[in-house]
């Protein structure tokens, strides 16, 4: 859990708390960026290294700048839905960079709501004391009980004894308390999953 303790008198410095909520809520795009961009790198670098070639009269690595513009060319004689697949898929990924490019990536954190200071804690804390609390109140192993974390839900497995029923309800009375004694923000909606099949008691 990361704290950044505040100035008492700071209210003019709430912008400033906001870009630090941001900043540690929010990863940069840096591993999708480069990725794009090495494999535009890795494009040039091959078309250029065949045009080299061809000037100097040497075999081609894979087609010759001759055989790729025939090639697409081509194009329009292969099957109307074979195109239309290809253009769907073309249309995907340019869809998916387009979002990658115009939304943050996010960090797995959340942050405690304070008005004078920016308090940070780790989604896998969160699931560590809710995993406790549900165990606790469910009379289930810890190590029967995960819990996952996204940006809006927070989703509680169990996987009780057998023979030893689990109060669904109580397990999620429970869980919504412990998150509301947090004051996260985002805030987290909570599922509790109770496993059908229960575990061979030892």
């Amino acid at each position: 859990m990361n704290s950044a303790p505040a100035d008492r008198s700071s209210e003019p410095m709430t912008p400033i708390y906001t870009r630090i909520s941001r900043r540690e809520l929010h990863s940069p795009r840096s591993a999708a960026a480069i990725t794009v961009a090495g494999v535009v790198i890795l494009l040039c670098a091959w078309v250029g290294t065949e045009i080299m070639l061809l000037m100097t009269n040497q075999p081609a690595l894979l087609a010759t700048p001759a055989e790729l513009a025939a090639g697409v060319a081509s194009v329009s004689t292969m099957p109307a839905s074979l195109l239309i697949t290809i253009a769907l898929a073309c249309a995907l990924v340019a869809v998916v960079l387009l979002v990658v490019a115009v939304t943050p990536g996010r960090r797995a954190r959340h942050l405690i709501d304070s008005e004078r200071t920016v308090t940070v804690v780790d989604d896998e804390v969160i699931a560590s004391a809710l995993a406790g609390r549900a165990a606790r109140v469910g009379g289930i192993n810890p190590d029967d009980t995960r819990v996952s974390i996204s940006r809006r839900l927070a989703t509680v497995h169990l996987v009780p004894t057998s023979g030893q029923p689990v109060q669904r309800d109580s397990v999620q009375h429970a869980v919504r308390d412990q998150l509301d004694g947090l004051h996260l923000r985002p805030t987290l909606q909570t599922r509790v999953v109770v496993a059908h099949g229960g575990k061979v008691g030892t």
